[in-house]
């Protein structure tokens, strides 16, 4: 890149598609390197980050030394560590909760931030970890850093999707650290408020709905193409709502503090069709809106309300179960990959891997951005710098990297990945 303008330098360590390093590089961040072991996430981050170093491995794989090195940031300050880390040990009778080896992620995540040293780092999780029997792990955690020169923003918060301007309900624990004598963050003030708020703050504006997340995107089932590709140019667009603008960037400001792409505006992407049967379209059109199919169990869409929370399924250890993809408030089928995109706040710029399978997963598993710039522009504000805006103009990767099976991304990325988790798909 060509521009010459001090940025904040951002580490993602648990990185996927990129939902948190697309909302801080929107809030004037650099995300220099995004660890990520599953082969093909990684590759969809490099499609999407083009300036980003990817790691394609597990953090206990990693040094803080190696990542300095491998990225490229050498002596630089780390202003902030971004992690939607998993935790899979709850173990909490009779012993420390870090020492449960299931929670090793968690206990690497400690130990390179205290080896890289940021100012701040954000730790994302579900809600679960808030609920009682959870509570002695982040009891630890907290003590953890606490003896290791790091504060806490306390208490705590859960934040809601729903009221920062997505149109989805989706709570999830965010644990925000500052370096001791740096400045502590506040938690972002929601910036919207859904139908469902049970105390409405009339100066807030109403969370956008679904119609106004898809209203303006051409109608998938119209384009024989989309049965066997992801994606097909069309001037079929409709006019958009306030939030559709946004998703399309058709405003400067939809750029917010982040790179520009280039991209076709006219191309619809991520949108590949389910070929569902005539049995399935008629329950999917019976339900009523807001309410789940009883067969299925898929959520149907509410027009005017918002989104269930849009689910990962599973991963090739855990069955490789296929996410529930919400039923269309208006069409017989389940909504698109790009449609579950818009409900969580991913710009149409932004690609998915064509299967419906990977890319289903990979805004599942994701933080919504818009969520993540709302934080990042809190941390902006303490670190006491302007957030820049970038000159440069950045190409998209090799769309090849948007197609490749899990073995060919272990190819790709020349690793050696057990035979049980290749999944040709």
């Amino acid at each position: 890149m060509k521009s010459k303008l001090k940025r904040p330098i951002a580490i993602d360590l648990f990185a996927g598609a990129g939902g948190l390093s697309l909302g801080f590089e929107q809030a004037g961040f650099d995300v220099k390197a995004a660890v990520e072991i599953d082969p093909v996430h990684a590759a969809v981050h490099k499609f999407n980050f083009p300036y980003c170093v990817v790691l394609p491995c597990s953090i206990t794989e990693l040094s803080g030394k190696d990542i300095r090195e491998r990225s490229g940031i050498g002596n630089q300050n780390i202003e902030i560590i971004i992690s939607g880390s998993p935790c899979q040990g709850y173990s909490y009778m009779g012993r420390r909760v870090l020492d449960d080896p299931r929670n090793f992620l968690v206990k690497d995540f400690i130990r390179l931030v205290l080896e890289l040293k940021p100012s701040y780092f954000v730790f994302e999780n579900v809600k679960g970890f808030t609920v009682s029997k959870y509570q002695s792990f982040l009891d630890e955690l907290i003590e953890t850093f606490s003896n290791n020169n790091y504060q806490i923003c306390l208490p705590w918060k859960v934040l809601n999707a729903a009221y920062y301007g997505i149109p989805q309900k989706r709570e999830r624990l965010f644990l925000i650290g500052a370096k001791k004598g740096c400045v502590l963050p506040e938690y972002p003030a929601p910036c919207s408020q859904p139908l469902f708020a049970k105390l409405a703050n009339p100066i807030l504006p109403p969370t956008p709905s679904c119609w106004d997340a898809l209203k303006d995107l051409p109608e998938a089932e119209e384009f024989e193409e989309l049965l066997y590709s992801d994606c097909v140019e069309t001037g079929q667009w409709s006019n958009p709502s306030h939030y559709g603008r946004e998703m399309r960037c058709l405003d400067d400001s939809s750029w917010h503090f982040g790179y520009r792409r280039n991209w076709n505006p006219f191309l619809l992407t991520s949108s590949i069709r389910t070929n569902h049967s005539p049995i399935s379209r008629a329950r999917f059109h019976a339900t009523v809106q807001g309410k789940k199919e009883p067969v299925s169990h898929f959520f149907k869409l509410a027009q005017d309300g918002i989104a269930n929370t849009l689910r990962a399924g599973t991963d090739a250890a855990h069955g490789s179960h296929t996410s529930p993809r919400p039923i269309h408030y208006s069409s017989p089928r389940c909504i698109t990959v790009r449609e579950m995109a818009r409900l969580h706040g991913f710009p149409d710029w932004f690609r998915f891997h064509i299967t419906k399978w990977h890319g289903a997963r990979q805004v599942g598993n994701s933080v919504p951005p818009p969520l993540a710039r709302a934080i990042g522009t809190e941390i902006m504000k303490c670190l006491g710098m302007n957030p820049t805006t970038p000159e440069d103009v950045l190409d998209l990767g090799d769309p090849k990297l948007l197609s490749m099976t899990m073995k060919q991304a272990a190819n790709y990325w020349q690793l050696t990945i057990p035979t049980k988790d290749i999944i040709n798909v």
